[in-house]
């Protein structure tokens, strides 16, 4: 099993927010919806272009480049352009840090 990994202050990713982060090699958006954090892949699916800059409206991120979106509870995708799921990983809040499973 892999190890949890501190990516961020819970500070930094207010509700209604995204932060790009990483855990290891892996690049990261943490989405705050109403204080449940998700982590997905920051990397869209449709092009390989970095879903951080998206938006976020509700569980919805919107990839700002082709308009693709993703469901950050699970990641699947919503609509066209995009086919296939974004990854997505284990997360817990504690102590006021938000760590992440990379599997």
């Amino acid at each position: 099993m892999a190890d949890w990994i501190r990516v961020a202050a819970a500070s930094e990713c207010p509700p209604g927010t995204l932060r790009a982060t990483a855990a290891g090699d892996v690049r990261l958006v943490l989405a705050n919806v109403d204080g449940d954090v998700y982590a997905i892949e920051d990397v869209c699916s449709h092009d390989d272009l970095p879903l951080s800059d998206g938006e976020l409206e509700g569980n919805q991120l919107m990839c700002i480049h082709h308009g693709a979106r993703f469901d950050v509870s699970d990641g699947r995708p919503l609509c066209l352009p995009a086919l296939r799921p974004v990854r997505t990983f284990p997360v817990e809040q504690r102590d006021g840090d938000v760590w992440v499973q990379v599997v």
